[in-house]
């Protein structure tokens, strides 16, 4: 296993769990300069895009693109996660964002963009707390990360066209421009850097990537909030039904792993796997490509947010589970159903 696909619980603990409390310190902050400094927050619309690429390179320096070769000898496994991450879960994700966010068009879109996209970093790290199979974990990054960019305009016409007034013309555009571009710059840096440098140096620098992606997904969060908190203020009655739907999201994400690991007789590693992997959703670069792509809709950013604060006290539960399980039944490598 290569050591920059390894997520070392240190470093994971310390981004993944502080995560949510930088979240909400960043709404709270934001939110609180928007109300009493309305002036002030003008500017920080000009820190959004540099942001935004920032946020998205990062994303893809942390993401290796190389083992795919790890496909290989998995393919019920791949097969069954792939059908259940982009097919089966996004018909969920959309029913249930239907149900808990009629009448609300652009909540509604947010919420749906966010169950669309399985998670391509902090998943990982769940896996490994939990005993999972990391290695084919790392193998699934680079086959989901290029399928949910592929799918984001096609998901985007399907689920959303007739549930808000947004122009999806430019969207597959702006993730060429959003996309391909920080792809670049990530790929040459990692070239530089492992070239260049130790392993241990290119663990480093992996783990400061990691930290620096919470650090710059909270400086958005802050500047989403101040700069929109009045029309959020007026829509605060939508708020708990985001949370009500996202809890119920993540209750039938694991009740649809349970099944699939029974239908597929998968082992205990391969079981942690799956249930992380249709768990964990992708919103740091989801939230990045959606505001490139839908600018200027604060309420859709918004519902990326808010469901970010519901997954990791999820993914942490979830671990616990299935340590018992582990436990419990002592052997990891027993097959599904235990």
């Amino acid at each position: 296993m290569n050591s920059s696909v390894v997520v070392s619980r240190g470093t994971f603990s310390g981004v993944t769990m502080g995560l949510p409390t930088l979240v909400l310190a960043a709404i709270a902050g934001g939110s609180l300069l928007g109300r009493l400094a309305a002036d002030v927050v003008v500017g920080l619309g000009a820190w959004i895009d540099p942001l935004v690429l920032l946020l998205v390179t990062l994303v893809l320096f942390g993401t290796t693109l190389t083992p795919l070769r790890g496909l290989k000898g998995n393919v019920q496994f791949i097969a069954v996660a792939w059908l259940a991450n982009f097919l089966i879960i996004p018909a969920v994700g959309f029913a249930i964002a239907s149900l808990f966010l009629s009448g609300q068009p652009l909540f509604l879109t947010g919420l749906i963009i966010y169950f669309m996209a399985p998670c391509t970093d902090w998943f990982l790290g769940f896996t490994r707390l939990a005993h999972g199979n990391t290695a084919l974990g790392a193998a699934l990054i680079p086959l989901n990360i290029v399928t949910q960019l592929l799918l984001y305009p096609v998901y985007l016409r399907l689920f959303t066209d007739h549930q808000a007034a947004i122009d999806t013309g430019g969207v597959t555009t702006a993730l060429g421009e959003w996309f391909f571009f920080p792809l670049l710059i990530a790929v040459v840096l990692r070239f530089i850097i492992h070239r260049a440098g130790s392993p241990s140096l290119a663990q480093r620098t992996h783990d400061l990537s990691g930290r620096l992606i919470a650090l710059v997904i909270a400086l958005l969060v802050f500047a989403i909030f101040a700069a929109n908190v009045t029309a959020l203020i007026n829509h605060a009655d939508v708020v708990p039904r985001i949370l009500g739907a996202v809890f119920v999201f993540f209750v039938l994400t694991c009740i649809l792993g349970e099944m699939l690991t029974w239908a597929g007789r998968f082992c205990y590693p391969d079981q942690v796997l799956l249930a992380m992997t249709t768990a964990a959703r992708n919103a740091p670069l989801m939230l990045g490509v959606t505001m490139v792509a839908l600018p200027d809709q604060p309420l859709i950013y918004a519902a990326l947010i808010i469901g970010m604060l519901v997954e990791f006290p999820h993914l942490a539960v979830l671990t616990h589970l299935l340590m018992r399980r582990r436990r419990a039944f002592g052997d990891p490598s027993t097959t599904g159903g235990r």
